[in-house]
């Protein structure tokens, strides 16, 4: 590259894309959450958040979606990455859609994803679906879903088994994560590169994994319980400016005690303490991105982009069948790396943070971290799709600020991406046809112009949902089809279907048009498939 062309590409905008995982709508600081955020806080109120973007439910079919712009049944990823072929996914992100890496990379970027990939459903072979053949000049980070902080399975750097990288006392994974990217980002600043960076954060995805300093940090701040604090997240929503004053709070997750009458409430607040201390862990790290940014001198032309991939998690441990739980190698040690046997489940005997721990917080707790709505990850009601959505350029001329009541939702973000940086869809350079991208730019939105009113769409294990202006329709496998106005009834209380069966049977026909153009397969399907190999049905869910 000639210096003229070198000048010329520094300044074109860089792209930071930070992925949390399995954080709820409200933990963050600038969402009303308690957890200490300075680093994302100071983003957001410097730049654009939020209040009606959507997630897809779910960690594998969020992450396909966000790096192609299609919706994640067109990437091969429409429920995990279970190999369920003929007849249902192949689990692997295909050859019909293009990734962010690769349209960024045939533009001139430099591309690094650190962190998290779940996109491949064969994770000990290098193969097609891996993120070093799909458009990333460098990778170090893990291929499976989930797994030990301080031993993390499938560590990989670039192509080569990188698990002895783990052994070392002080590693932990997201401060790893975290290093490697900021790493990437002080190279390219250095070198006059345009590049662009995936970050894609575990914390605070199960096992409960934190230094007791942080933990400690906690100590209080959840003693009041899951009731109180949910009365004082909705406060601070309404506060931020996330939600307006008429927003009803919807009550406790009727399957969790009242505070009042919970049993072993020391252990319950070590458990949220545990996942704020993953949380605040992960922001440190994105301080230490910033940080490489500013030094760099390449912060104020960096468009930095933050969410997650799915509503807070109710997961108990161990997992559906336990045996086979503990036999996933990728996901679980055998034993700490001084030789202890793992503590596996969610009971007061075991406290969450340390090595030899692997626990998850719990329904309750996760029900505060969705605060105000109902349900969560897995489910397509506004627990399990509604993500905070944070975007900073300052020299991008965005609104210092702003609070953007814009619906959007995941396959927007390619589109944003392309425009910010004038890269080019579809890409000759990659030669081979792909689909056509399926959202729109948010740019305009960020700038103060309002978008369009078009639908939006969700299905996930057959739960499935369709958003219109202020109608939202809505359906909880296997049950029937729910209808909420959304600018009257945000937390989703009032099932306003009975009275409206004109717009009920608008909106399910142009959900039923849009599964089948994409290819939804029938989550009746599945279940067959998986009762074929005589498996429980909850194994079809991944």
């Amino acid at each position: 590259m000639q210096p003229t062309e070198r000048a010329l590409m520094s300044k074109r905008p860089n792209i930071v894309l930070v992925l949390a995982d399995d954080m709820g709508f409200s933990d963050l600081g600038c969402y009303g959450g308690e957890i200490s955020t300075p680093n994302l806080d100071s983003l957001a109120r410097r730049g654009a958040r939020f209040t009606q973007f959507y997630n897809t439910a779910r960690c594998s079919p969020s992450r396909a979606s966000l790096l192609t712009g299609l919706h994640p049944h067109q990437t091969g990823i429409g429920i995990l990455t279970n190999n369920d072929l003929p007849r249902g996914y192949p689990g692997n992100l295909n050859l019909r859609c293009a990734t962010l890496a690769e349209m960024l990379k045939a533009a001139g970027y430099a591309t690094c994803l650190s962190g998290k990939w779940h996109l491949a459903s064969e994770m000990h072979e290098p193969n097609d679906t891996w993120p070093t053949r799909r458009g990333f000049d460098r990778f170090f980070g893990t291929l499976t879903g989930c797994g030990s902080f301080y031993t993390p399975g499938t560590l990989t750097r670039g192509e080569c088994d990188a698990s002895a990288e783990a052994l070392d006392p002080a590693f932990f994974y997201t401060d790893a994560i975290a290093s490697h990217a900021a790493e990437f980002v002080t190279e390219q600043s250095a070198a006059g590169n345009p590049f662009f960076l995936y970050a894609a954060f575990t914390a605070p995805h199960w096992p409960l994994h934190a230094h007791p300093g942080d933990i400690d940090r906690y100590r209080g701040r959840f003693d009041e319980g899951w009731d109180v604090l949910r009365e004082k997240r909705m406060k601070r929503l309404v506060e931020e400016g996330i939600l307006t004053a008429s927003t009803a709070i919807s009550a406790r997750d009727p399957t969790q005690p009242a505070w009042s009458d919970t049993k072993e409430k020391a252990w319950q607040v070590k458990r949220m303490q545990a996942y704020a201390a993953q949380i605040e862990r992960m922001d440190r790290g994105i301080g230490k991105i910033i940080e490489a940014l500013k030094t760099g001198g390449t912060f104020e032309n960096t468009a930095f982009i933050f969410l997650s991939d799915n509503g807070a998690s109710p997961e108990d441990l161990p997992q559906f069948d336990a045996e086979k739980f503990m036999r996933r190698t990728d996901i679980l040690p055998r034993a700490t790396r001084d030789g202890l046997p793992m503590r596996v489940g969610n009971t007061p005997d075991i406290c969450p943070g340390a090595e030899d721990t692997y626990s998850s917080y719990g329904r309750a707790w996760a029900n505060l971290s969705n605060t105000p709505f109902r349900f969560y990850k897995r489910w397509v009601h506004e627990g399990g799709i509604a993500t905070p959505l944070i975007v900073h350029w300052p020299a991008g001329g965005l609104d210092c600020g702003a609070i953007l009541d814009q619906p959007a939702q995941l396959v927007d973000i390619a589109p944003t991406i392309l425009e910010v940086t004038g890269a080019s869809y579809p890409l000759q350079a990659i030669g081979r046809e792909i689909a056509p991208l399926e959202g729109c730019s948010l740019l305009p939105a960020l700038k103060g112009e309002i978008l369009f009113e078009r639908p939006l769409y969700w299905e996930h294990t057959g739960n499935a949902a369709i958003r219109l202006g202020r109608w939202k329709l809505v359906r909880e496998e296997p049950n029937g089809w729910e209808l909420y106005d959304l600018a009257a009834d945000r937390t989703e209380l009032n099932d306003v279907a009975p009275g409206n069966p004109e717009v009920v049977a608008d909106l399910r026909a142009k959900w039923e048009a849009w599964a089948e153009r994409i290819g939804v397969i029938p989550w009746e399907v599945t279940l067959g498939i998986y009762e074929e190999r005589g498996l429980h049905p909850t194994w079809a869910a991944g």
